[in-house]
């Protein structure tokens, strides 16, 4: 059988408030497999990013396990590429030695970090841009240099928190359609968080929905829509049916 990159087993969360416990998480089990590219969606306060922490090993879990590429271990930061909301690029470093960064840390020499980091900046639209540094980019450039910067970090499961979230439509759009491509043709595994259910829908083989606090698993859709994905599919019957019952899926009115 094929080993999931990642699999959570009855895994649960609680956070200590001032005055009263905060469950973030409860009883959540699932599996990510090779390849896989999926989407997790919910409310505010669902727990998606703690979801995302625990998987990288930023918190612990207070009841259930994280199994990574069928391993259980004591630590797991480092394992995954992880991607979060903000692109934190540093301002003093150009876009080139901003992606280097996850290959300087792996003690990779600088010829060898830029002879790597050179030959993806064209899949990341980045060629041009090498010497520029951050105040220089658009909000959509500023996305592909962080996402090249946990690229580089070489692991085969990307952990991506709403990284167009902050975008305005169309960038966005064409961001989604600039991934889809990158995913396909290097074959990385995905998890991928959003609010937007049409972009949950658009880029997903399955979509996993969360309760409200304390998140729990509501539904999986599988997304059975062909491949390569086009804009225009959001105006299908198929495509529209999928976003009403995930809409209703999360308490919404259509």
């Amino acid at each position: 059988m094929t080993t999931p990159r990642i699999e959570l087993r009855h895994v649960s969360k609680t956070f200590s408030g001032i005055n009263h416990a905060v469950p973030a998480l409860k009883d959540i089990s699932f599996k990510v497999m090779p390849g896989e590219f999926v989407t997790i969606i919910g409310a505010s306060g669902s727990g998606k990013s703690t979801l995302f922490n625990l998987c990288v090993g930023l918190l612990e879990p207070d009841e259930g396990e994280i199994i990574i590429d069928g391993e259980r271990p004591e630590n797991r930061t480092g394992m995954v590429g992880y991607m979060p909301q903000r692109d934190l690029l540093l301002p003093w470093r150009s876009v080139l030695d901003n992606v280097l960064i996850p290959l300087e840390i792996q003690g990779i020499s600088r010829r060898e970090s830029r002879q790597k980091a050179l030959e993806m900046l064209p899949h990341f639209g980045l060629e041009t841009f090498e010497k520029e540094y951050p105040s220089a980019l658009s909000g959509g450039m500023r996305q592909r240099a962080a996402l090249l910067r946990t690229w580089l970090m070489g692991r085969s499961t990307l952990l991506l928190d709403e990284p167009f979230g902050a975008l305005d439509a169309l960038t966005r759009k064409e961001l989604q359609n600039w991934l889809l491509r990158v995913w396909q043709e290097f074959g990385r595994t995905v998890m991928f968080i959003t609010h937007d259910v049409e972009e949950a829908v658009y880029l997903a083989d399955r979509v996993i929905v969360l309760s409200a606090r304390p998140g729990e698993i509501k539904r999986e859709f599988k997304i059975d829509l062909p491949r390569p994905r086009r804009q225009g599919m959001i105006a299908e019957p198929e495509f529209g049916e999928l976003v009403r019952e995930l809409l209703a899926e999360l308490g919404v009115d259509v």
